[in-house]
């Protein structure tokens, strides 16, 4: 027996949720092919099984979330070596009664180091004796979602008696999945780690032709200020106090969707002219609409560019999310009144948001980026 724990799919992705599986227990698979298909940083996945054998046991329903290097499936085969990223032998699960196999993950023991399988509780890791397990399943409590207050935080009968009772309020609540999951870990991260400020100001647009593309002419001013104030498009350590300079500049675009916020990576943005800028852009577009965009484009941006403006919103203070140290906000385009010449008349104006990590940035930093921004917005191109 040889168990396929999930593997790393991109830069240290720590988890992934089951969207669907392509096997059942019994079946017999070939190498390379795909047997669950996961979601995780804000992508669909399909991961191939390593080997040729047979599927003895699945680990983790769909909808459940699985961490990287947890067993995903257990092989029975013939195979002496492991093969691609099959980890290790282990023991065969003891075999326990379908009832005990649907809460506990070891009929003896309280806390087993056997994976959880389909059917039985999500996280084996939950301290519970099994008299505990058995009257959650009977009360058709999820044990993952509760607080133990018993010896070294174990779960005890006044734990399940308060998590019944809490139920009434919880009624229509549901945890959040994929894409939500991750936006909601991702900004809880950043507002605990990143001391943040925002800037305000607004690029008069009135030398902007009809023809002018606003997405196209903000991605290009972004690449302008970055070179004209590099500490902006840097990635900085918090726990080192340290920070990295880069020479080029990949722009992270939000895309909103029904699932979520998604934040594809265009890259390089210098020294690409803005026919290649449209074209990356509306590519990447649709591969986050069909859910096809590879892990890796969501990942690495040195800045990034809230569109906000497109819907709705004059000003904004867009997170930052490290090791980044600044987001730019765009808000939508309004015909205001300016002064002219002494005389009042009326121009388009975008504005702008920038907010950044005051840790390694000054405000002087943040305000020379801004300007050049602007001024660079504000030409006739």
């Amino acid at each position: 027996m040889k168990y396929f724990k999930l593997p790393d799919l991109g830069e240290g992705l720590p988890e992934a949720e089951i969207v669907e599986w392509h096997i059942k227990i019994g079946d017999t698979v070939k190498t390379d092919q795909v047997i669950v298909s996961v979601e995780t940083a804000k992508a669909i996945v399909e991961v191939p099984s390593p080997q040729d054998g047979k599927i003895v046991a699945l680990f983790g329903k769909e909808g459940e979330i699985i961490q990287t290097g947890e067993p995903l499936v257990e092989y029975e085969s013939d195979v002496t070596e492991d093969a691609g990223t099959v980890v290790g032998k282990m023991e065969v699960a003891t075999t326990a009664s379908q009832e005990e196999q649907f809460f506990i993950g070891h009929p003896d023991k309280s806390t087993s180091t056997e994976p959880a399988r389909t059917g039985m509780a999500t996280n084996p890791s939950v301290k519970a004796t099994p008299a505990i397990r058995h009257l959650a399943a009977k009360l058709n409590i999820d044990l993952a979602q509760v607080q133990g207050t018993g010896p070294n935080s174990s779960i005890t009968a006044d734990d399940l008696e308060k998590a019944k009772q809490s139920e009434g309020e919880q009624e229509g609540v549901e945890p959040l999945r994929g894409v939500r999951r991750t936006m909601a870990k991702t900004m809880a991260k950043a507002h605990a780690e990143v001391v943040q400020v925002t800037l305000f100001d607004e690029a008069d647009i009135s030398q902007w032709s009809k023809s002018t593309d606003p997405t196209i002419r903000m991605i290009r001013a972004i690449g302008v200020a970055c070179q004209a104030e590099p500490g902006l498009n840097a990635w900085f350590y918090g726990n080192t106090l340290s920070r990295k300079l880069l020479d080029h500049v990949d722009l992270g675009v939000a895309v909103d969707t029904p699932e979520g916020l998604f934040v594809p990576v265009l890259r390089d943005i210098t020294n690409r002219n803005g026919k290649a800028l449209r074209a990356g852009l509306n590519s990447m577009r649709e591969d986050v609409k069909a859910r096809t965009i590879p892990p890796k484009e969501l990942q690495g941006a040195t800045i990034t560019l809230s569109n906000f403006g497109t819907i709705a919103g004059k000003f904004a203070s867009p997170i930052v999310v490290p090791p980044q140290v600044a987001i730019i906000g765009s808000g939508v385009i309004r015909r205001q009144p300016v002064a002219e010449n002494d005389k009042v008349v009326i121009h388009p104006i975008l504005p702008v948001s920038l907010s950044f990590d005051h840790r390694p940035i000054t405000g002087g930093e943040a305000a020379r980026f801004l300007k050049a921004l602007i001024q660079d917005l504000e030409k006739k191109k």
